[in-house]
């Protein structure tokens, strides 16, 4: 990177994280960003040694492009993105910023993509590498940008990233030691327009893993299954359904792994995660901690004091006999079904957000009795409840703002019942995040008992 000129495009989070990591070695670089409203001067602030001859906002131009060796692309811009296309098509290189981190990284990569339970794998992948005393940094699309820790990496350390489709889509070198891909189910189809596409997307993680390296797969997930076959790695299944010849799964209650031994892990009961996708998700952590080489004694230890990620299917607490559960983080109809199979109260149901061309058929389905209310606000509350008419649950109610959802699932919900928050939408639209959306649910919680 010493004196090329890379032009960063996107100043959120990641866009920043790497500007400052390029400059630091040496490149000369350029932030281009589409909103125009953006403060110059506070983007000064943030990148180290920037000018703001060197900021461009608005519109981008073959001009601009002149003298641009490199362009890295923010993971929240697709690379059908008009000023993406103009990059390309002045032959400019794109890379993002996984495949910046993975050429500064140092040690060794394990990494992990799905649909759903991405972060709570992670985090928990984090705590088993951190238990086995390695140097651990946990990375990515859980919101630590891999930029900010790639130079902090040595011969010794260990990075656990968390990977999604939209980061893969621009990888070159990208090999980790260990992957793993937990499910794929639709989403983001507003962005990748097929399933094909978004599948394509999220198996690029293997596409430069070898027989020497290692990939955990999911067998329950029918795509996955047939996919293994055309992947170089050493592929070790999970399942919650049945038993394996070789692979690790779920059996009366405990958690097994079957290699060349055959090695009992843990109870269920014995962890504090709820849910049987959360036992699928302890199950791909382990494996990818096994197959680095980590104790199994260790792995367990770390599984039985593993307690909920923030904003996943989170206990905020009890308040006049009803638990409040944060699943915030539940963006897609998928990952709601999940929360809702983890209830097991009569539960009164916080949903609705921003569109991703998702269906909610099969969510609404899986209510199963358990749904005695459901809210619905934000971009997609019609479409919902259409939805709700053509599946027969009727069990459902407007709210016209978040404050006013919040307020009637307390009127509902009664000693023994349970509050949900899992939208199955994005939150954008009406929060700048899912932790925001899930902040403000905590913050009204607490307030309940003051």
């Amino acid at each position: 990177m010493n004196d090329k000129c890379v032009l960063v495009y996107g100043a959120g989070k990641s866009g920043i994280a790497a500007a400052n990591l390029l400059i630091s070695h040496n490149a000369h670089v350029i932030i281009f960003d589409a909103n125009e409203s953006l403060d110059k001067s506070e983007l000064m602030t943030k990148v180290s040694g920037i000018s703001k001859e060197d900021i461009i906002l608005g519109t981008l131009s073959d001009a601009d492009l002149k003298n641009i060796d490199l362009a890295l692309l923010s993971p929240g811009i697709s690379v059908e993105d008009k000023y993406a296309v103009l990059i390309k098509n002045n032959g400019i290189k794109i890379i993002g910023e996984i495949e910046l981190g993975f050429y500064f990284e140092k040690g060794r990569v394990l990494a992990i993509t799905g649909t759903n339970g991405k972060t709570t794998t992670t985090t928990l992948l984090g705590e088993i590498i951190k238990h086995a005393g390695y140097d651990t940094h946990v990375v990515g699309n859980i919101g630590n940008p891999y930029t900010l820790e790639c130079d902090l990496t040595s011969d010794e350390s260990v990075t656990v990233l968390e990977i999604s489709s939209f980061q893969l889509e621009t990888i070159e070198t990208f090999c980790p030691k260990v992957s793993a891909v937990l499910n794929i189910t639709p989403d983001h189809l507003n962005r990748h327009h097929t399933m094909d596409n978004y599948k394509a997307a999220k198996m690029r993680i293997a596409e430069n893993q070898s027989p020497d390296d290692h990939i955990v797969l999911n067998y329950e997930d029918e795509y996955l299954n047939e996919a293994a076959k055309d992947i170089k790695a050493n592929v070790f299944f999970f399942s919650s359904k049945r038993e394996l010849d070789r692979g690790i799964y779920l059996k009366d209650g405990k958690i097994i792994i079957k290699d060349k031994d055959l090695i009992e892990l843990v109870d269920t009961n014995e962890l504090k995660i709820i849910g049987e996708h959360n036992h699928e998700n302890a199950m791909a952590a382990a494996a990818m901690a096994y197959l680095y080489g980590v104790d199994t004694d260790v792995i367990a230890s770390a599984l039985r004091s593993f307690t909920a990620v923030e904003h996943r299917i989170e206990y905020v607490d009890t308040v006049r006999g009803v638990r409040y559960y944060n699943d915030s983080k539940g963006t897609n109809p998928d990952a709601a079904i999940k929360a809702i199979k983890a209830m097991k109260w009569p539960t009164c149901l916080i949903a609705g957000g921003y569109d991703k061309d998702s269906d909610y058929t099969e969510w609404i389905n899986s209510f199963d009795g358990k749904v005695k209310k459901m809210v619905l606000i934000g971009q997609t509350a019609q479409k919902i409840a259409h939805t709700c008419d053509e599946c027969g649950f009727k069990d459902y109610v407007f709210a016209d703002t978040y404050d006013e959802a919040l307020k009637i699932c307390t009127k509902e919900a009664k000693d023994g019942d349970a509050v949900l928050l899992s939208p199955a939408c994005a939150s954008w639209g009406m929060f700048d995040n899912f932790e925001q959306r899930g902040d403000m649910f905590k913050s009204y919680v607490k307030s309940l008992k003051e």
